[in-house]
């Protein structure tokens, strides 16, 4: 089985407020619809993906053990330590000194950290397992490189 990505912690500091603009139609995924032009509002990301930047930081991953839940090698993860990890959640997590980011699932009366790709071990999640926060957000870049 393969080793569990790392996760790199990344410094996150609100530089400045960037309006994006948000546009009332969705854009279809399927089948193309016409373009509606209608804006609906403005959208800072800053307050979309951190709410609570007091209790947020930021993670990159390494790896591919979260691929089929959208998380790819070089996602950066926006991770919230005042949530209170539940059953299904996805969570940054220390286990043996490593950080790793898994799914929280509860098995009959059985924690583990569940890998979303099949090429990965479930973790039993033990007294030392240290749960550090809830991923809220998974942001991935298509073009370019920062």
């Amino acid at each position: 089985m393969k080793k569990s990505p790392e996760c790199e912690l990344v410094r996150m500091e609100k530089r400045s407020h960037v309006d994006l603009s948000l546009y009332a139609s969705p854009v279809e995924a399927g089948f193309p619809s016409p373009a509606d032009d209608y804006l609906e509002t403005v959208l800072d990301l800053n307050d979309f993906l951190v709410p609570r930047p007091a209790a947020s930081f930021l993670v990159r991953v390494q790896g591919d053990s979260m691929s089929e839940a959208g998380i790819l090698d070089g996602s950066l993860l926006v991770v919230d330590a005042s949530i209170e990890a539940q059953n299904g959640m996805i969570v940054l997590a220390i286990v043996d000194n490593e950080f790793t980011v898994k799914r929280l699932v509860k098995i009959r009366e059985t924690w583990i950290l569940k890998p979303d790709h099949p090429g990965y071990s479930e973790i039993p999640v033990t007294p030392d397992t240290e749960i550090r926060g809830v991923v809220t957000a998974s942001i991935q870049k298509f073009v370019g490189n920062f």
